[in-house]
């Protein structure tokens, strides 16, 4: 863990309601809220915000306080939430929680421009698991996974086929994909799935909110 100074800023709104779920909470221990690039919605950053005990943060997690609030963001969503901001959203059909972030995800990640460079040894690495280990075991469900680059130790992966917009992503990714790249390809900490879940046939993320 780290102390930093501050990525985020929290409204005072965004911290009474976050404060408040804490007090309400009954399991007797120190909750931290945990805010997370979770892959992309279209052309921007979609996000994970829940609370989670303190004693089961990552050891490579930027921790910061906001009054009595513990806040943690993981390592490899540091650079992509500086400057953001936590507030209540404006929409009415859509209450709760909103992050209002000035960062976009990269050309090269979104696909835009000339194709990126993954002829580096790590990239070279990703791509030989991916077809070697990955893409086999998925392709018997009808899915595929595309490598899109590697940055700063952080492999984007596309999914599709049946993996697009499927409700059981989050889990492929995570305990299929993620483990099997980060076991073979140590120079990777982090895999992060770039793919526009909401173009799939089972739309299951929900649009980043402002």
């Amino acid at each position: 863990m780290t102390n930093d100074s501050r990525i985020i800023s929290i409204t005072d709104a965004a911290y009474a309601k976050v404060y408040d779920i804490v007090q309400q909470s009954t399991t007797g221990a120190e909750l931290a809220l945990v805010i997370a690039i979770a892959g992309l919605n279209g052309s921007e950053f979609a996000y994970e915000i829940h609370m989670t005990p303190v004693d089961r943060l990552e050891a490579g997690d930027h921790i910061e306080r906001h009054k009595d609030l513990t806040v943690a963001i993981p390592e490899s969503s540091v650079a992509s939430l500086r400057g953001a901001t936590l507030g209540m959203s404006r929409n009415l059909l859509k209450p709760g929680l909103a992050l209002d972030n000035p960062n976009t995800p990269s050309p090269a990640v979104l696909g835009d421009g000339p194709p990126p460079d993954t002829s580096s040894p790590v990239a070279e690495q990703v791509k030989h698991v991916i077809d070697n280990q990955i893409n086999p075991t998925v392709a018997s469900h009808g899915g595929t996974v595309e490598l899109v680059t590697v940055e700063e130790g952080i492999a984007y992966v596309r999914l599709g086929g049946a993996c697009q917009g499927c409700g059981m992503a989050n889990v492929t990714l995570s305990q299929g994909i993620e483990s099997t790249i980060l076991s073979m390809v140590p120079a990777v900490h982090t895999v992060m799935d770039v793919t526009d879940h909401n173009a799939g046939e089972n739309p299951y993320y929900e649009p980043s909110k402002k």
